[in-house]
């Protein structure tokens, strides 16, 4: 499904779109903007991920289970690579 929608530009944000046009990369204005907002969909995604990993950690610490400071990054990084393998990200 697709849904039209006008949007407005600014003047540097619209040269931008034009250039990625003109140089071949991306077929359309259309194209350029899906993939923008695609990128900003995965960030978002990814953001929550870490916050749901943070807090998964801030939880299991007032639960009492400490984990050595050396080993929280290696916690938070397979946490959150378990939530994008589990999303495809």
């Amino acid at each position: 499904m697709t849904v039209k929608s006008s949007i407005s530009l600014t003047d540097t944000q619209g040269a931008f779109v034009r250039e990625l046009v003109d140089n071949g990369t991306y077929p359309s204005a259309s194209a350029v903007l899906q993939q923008g907002l695609e990128l900003l969909r995965q960030k978002s995604e990814i953001e929550q991920l870490e916050t749901e990993a943070l807090r998964a950690v801030l939880q299991s610490r007032r639960d009492g289970k400490f984990i050595p400071a050396s080993k929280i990054k290696d916690r938070l990084t397979s946490i959150a690579t378990r939530k994008r393998e589990k999303h495809a990200l």
